[in-house]
Order: structure tokens, then sequence, then C-alpha cells
């Protein structure tokens, strides 16, 4: 079988099997063909005829045309899992990729935010009106649970459960995990809906917790740029983004005593090296203080 059939049926195996999102196999689709034209550029038509040699030669080329390493080590992992796709379904007899080490990456530490800069811009909005109140509990359940700012925007009503304080959140790979939500949000979640939530829809129907007067849900860029009027209503001057709230959730529950592996399953990591980015915020933030206050620092 040639590279275009096996290419079709890859793409096809990770929209109806791996369950994954449209955006994400546009970016695999796009790395795999561009990993199959190098291969036809070497005179290479079969997947037996490819060795790890051909592999390290793409990601030098690569290299040599400028892509930064992060990015490298991407398409090194989309072409590892074409290359364990291909071996499961017997289109090759081997998987050269094991043996291809991915490129080293200095990877830099995520901005958070300090404990009163959270609290500042959890103070800002009005919760005596219908958005405020509903804004306070979406940044309140964000920094509570962790949320990808996509998962916030699109939680729905059956998602949640304010008798045992959880939501069910669907995160990338169609996997799902249970989020615990906190007091202060379950306090702020009751007051919007209880509240607000059925003014904001005005009669219209919407699944989605969180919603606009049209009766849609708030989408990505809209809460952005809400959170960040509350970020300088509050005082903080510094560019303030949405997976800074997650940021925060994952290092203030480490700084507080949280086990990693809890920490990961809460953030849906896939992956725990993913989740240790945040210890070693949490020791730059040990050796700030070790510099700032001992004598002999």
């Amino acid at each position: 079988m040639d590279f275009e059939e096996i290419y079709e049926r890859y793409i096809q195996y990770l929209l109806v099997e791996k369950g994954l999102s449209r955006n994400t196999i546009t970016a695999y689709s796009s790395d795999v063909w561009q990993y199959i034209s190098f291969l036809k550029d070497q005179g290479i038509r079969k997947p037996d005829k490819i060795d790890h040699f051909i592999i390290r030669s793409y990601l030098m080329e690569l290299n040599r045309c400028g892509i930064e390493q992060q990015s490298i080590a991407r398409k090194l992992s989309v072409i590892r899992n074409f290359h364990r796709y291909m071996l499961k379904e017997g289109f090759s007899e081997n998987d050269p990729s094991v043996v291809v080490d991915s490129p080293k990456i200095k990877r830099d530490l995520p901005d958070v935010l300090t404990y009163d800069e959270v609290l500042r811009i959890l103070a800002s909005p009005d919760i005596s009106s219908p958005l405020g109140s509903r804004d306070a509990a979406m940044i309140e359940l964000m920094y509570a649970s962790g949320l990808r700012v996509t998962e916030l925007v699109t939680l729905t009503m059956d998602q949640i459960d304010l008798e045992l304080g959880y939501i069910r959140i669907m995160g990338k790979g169609a996997k799902e995990r249970i989020v615990p939500i906190g007091d202060e949000a379950l306090e702020k979640i009751r007051h919007y809906i209880q509240n607000f939530r059925g003014k904001i829809l005005n009669g219209k129907k919407s699944s989605y917790l969180f919603i606009t007067s049209r009766g849609r849900k708030i989408t990505r860029q809209s809460f952005w740029m809400r959170l960040k009027m509350y970020a300088r209503r509050a005082g903080i001057s510094r560019r303030i983004t949405p997976h800074m709230i997650r940021h925060s959730f994952a290092t203030h529950l480490l700084q507080g005593g949280a086990d990693l592996r809890s920490v990961q399953m809460m953030l849906g990591h896939t992956d725990i090296s993913t989740t240790q980015i945040y210890t070693h915020i949490t020791m730059e933030r040990l050796r700030e203080i070790h510099r700032r206050y001992h004598p002999r620092s």
C-alpha cells in the first residue's frame, strides 16, 4: 500500500477512533503529509524502507529551515504516532522512530499570578449585576478548578453537580476527568444561576452554563477581554491571559503542599512531565525567598 492510501486511512482513524478535534487533526494531517513529501523526495515509497537515519535526516532538514526545537519535537511526536499506527495496522513491520531522540527543549516557565493578584481580580466584578455575577463565577471557577478556557466557556449545565461540588470535564482527546469546585466558586455559581442566568437568557433556552444575552455561550475572546478589564480594574498592569489563571491554580496548589499526581489529574495532563513545569516555578520562588532573606545568599 502506498503512502497516499495509508495517509487517508490514518486521518480517518484519528477522526473516528481517536476522537480528536478538527483543529488537532488538521495539524496532524499537515505534519504527516510534510513528512511523507520528504520521504518521496528521498525516493522512499514504502513504509518498510524508512529507517532511523531517514527520520533524523528529516529532523535535521527542519532545523536547517529554521523550525524551532519545540515545533520539531511536536512534529517528531506526530511522526511517532504515525509509525505506531502503521505497525499496528500491519502496513509496516518495524517502527524506526522509537530509537530517535527528541530534541532538547528549553522550556520557559509559565507566567503566574500571585495569590494577592488573584484575590484582587476575583473582587473586581460587580456581582450585583447580571454580567458581573456571570464573570465572577467564571473566573472563580477557572481558578478553583484549573480549567482550560475552552473547557470553561463550553461548560454545560449537566456537567456541574452543585450538591456534590464537582464538575465533569471532557478534555483533550475526549478524555473525561472529575474536578472539585470549592466552596467559594460554588457560592458564586449558585448566586449567578439563581439570580441572573435566567435574566440574561430573557426567555431563550441554552444548555451552556455561561451565556450571553443572545442565548449563546460566551466566546474565548470575549472572556479574555473581560478578564483583562477586571485585571486593569484591580490595578494589574502586566499582560493577563486566561491561561495564567490555570497556571496559578496549579502553582498555588503545589505551593500549598498538594502532590504532583493529584494536580496532574485535575489539570487533565496525560504526561506528568507536563505538570512538573510547575514544580520548577515553586523552586524558583523558594530560591527568590532564599536570596532575599538569607544573610549569606
